[in-house]
């Protein structure tokens, strides 16, 4: 029984970033966050997204984004220029529980993976980069995908653990 769950979860997670991915985006610089304790998971620098924070309301998400290309009860889809999309998902309490962002070009608003994780992430030859790290006492995970090629398609993702 715990498999099929499990299985469902991460299934539900991929199915959340093939989504987003078929969109473009830009985000603002992330904010820094101030160290941990040792006995706390490290918190990475990119906590939000254009202020939007897990665990926000569907009503905080709009007045801080404006209204979205495509509104709903569980996610709202925004088209900030050619380059940026996002997606902001919800739960049955209209509260966010997932935060995903693309970028369809490179330069000063496609967030690097040093941004996002505060440490670099080696790039595979191709020059793709993948990287997805759980903060399992802060309730979320988050991932950093970026293809190869000239014109990269990036997308950071942050999710809470269901």
């Amino acid at each position: 029984m715990i498999r099929p769950l499990l299985k469902a979860s991460i299934y539900s997670s991929i199915c959340v970033a093939v989504i987003a991915i078929a969109v473009s985006v830009s985000a603002q610089a992330p904010k820094k966050v101030s160290s941990h304790a040792a006995s706390e998971d490290p918190a990475p620098p990119f906590l939000e997204y254009r202020g939007v924070q897990l665990g926000m309301t569907a009503d905080e998400v709009r007045k801080k984004l404006g209204d979205p290309k495509e509104k709903g009860d569980e996610q709202d889809f925004y088209i900030f220029s050619e380059t940026e999309t996002a997606q902001v998902l919800y739960d049955k309490m209209h509260k966010v529980t997932a935060i995903s962002a693309d970028f369809t070009t490179v330069g000063n608003n496609v967030p690097t993976a040093k941004a996002v994780f505060g440490a670099d992430v080696e790039a595979k030859a191709d020059g793709s980069v993948y990287k997805m790290v759980r903060f399992p006492k802060a309730g979320y995970w988050l991932s950093y995908n970026r293809t190869g090629g000239t014109s990269p398609l990036t997308t950071v993702t942050l999710q809470k653990i269901q």
